[in-house]
């Protein structure tokens, strides 16, 4: 679902060509600039499903294979597609967080719609699983066998959740939060403490089953990039992205409105003329 749509992004882009009187500026505001720098740090830190593949794994001694395959193919899907609306539209995304209401009606955008509204279900269901197995404990569901039981009670965490998505569908300004205030911590600064805590010892760092690799020969040099990935992340994604993230959610929300039928979207010609 997501190649699919970051590969119709990226072609109807290319084939729609660029806008008359495009612009591109770039960061002309510190909050434009740490705004991207947690985009960034969402895409290539959450959409690798780093918590996701760890906790699914068979043989988690591979997981660091996995993992670099599995970001390689990120960047198959978001550069390409990130540079080629860039390109056709430029300084437009900065007021319009869903590319989809910039190109033009069509069978393939429908397609990539459905489907990215499919793959959102799907990740609802895995990212909503914590809150499930903590409200089934508080109702004592948690040791039923029945499949039914369980989703039925489920169901008062489920409909409030999709209420308000229903009211504040505006994922663009929320990705860029969750980027800034949780996946800098669960992707970059967590497991880099964790490691460093683990191999705090001697011991621990002698009877280590993974070694420093051939590019950091020294426990010395593995502790210096994880120190300056906790700095950098919690300063820049986490400080200042976490600012630059509200800020622009906040500049945002009056052009949302609550359950519109299309957001952010040019109003229709009869519209314009009223």
């Amino acid at each position: 679902m997501t190649t699919y749509t970051a590969w119709y992004l990226t072609i109807a882009s290319l084939v729609h060509g660029q806008v008359e009187g495009v612009t591109r500026h770039g960061p002309t505001k510190l909050v434009l600039y740490f705004t991207g720098a947690t985009n960034i740090l969402y895409t290539f830190g959450g959409h690798a499903v780093t918590v996701e593949i760890m906790h699914a794994m068979w043989k988690p001694k591979k997981f660091k294979y996995i993992y670099l395959f599995a970001t390689l193919y990120v960047f198959t899907l978001t550069i390409p597609s990130a540079s080629a609306v860039y390109w056709a539209f430029g300084d437009q995304l900065l007021n319009h967080s869903n590319a989809f209401s910039l190109l033009p009606r069509s069978g393939w955008r429908d397609a990539a719609v459905v489907l990215m509204l499919i793959h959102q279900f799907i990740t609802f269901g895995f990212a909503s699983m914590p809150l499930y197995f903590v409200w089934e404990k508080v109702v004592g569901m948690h040791d039923t066998k029945s499949i039914c039981l369980r989703a039925a009670c489920r169901l008062p965490v489920v409909i409030p959740i999709w209420f308000l998505a229903i009211i504040f569908p505006f994922f663009g300004p929320i990705n860029s939060a969750v980027g800034s205030l949780l996946v800098s911590f669960t992707v970059y600064i967590i497991p880099a403490l964790a490691h460093m805590l683990a191999y705090k010892s001697s011991s621990a760092r002698q009877n280590a089953a993974e070694k420093p690799p051939f590019f950091l020969p020294s426990w010395t040099a593995v502790y210096a990039v994880n120190t300056f990935i906790v700095i950098w992340v919690f300063v820049v994604g986490f400080g200042l992205g976490g600012w630059a993230s509200m800020t622009n959610f906040i500049k945002q929300v009056d052009t949302f409105g609550l359950f519109a039928k299309c957001y952010q979207c040019a109003p229709s010609p009869s519209l314009k003329h009223h």
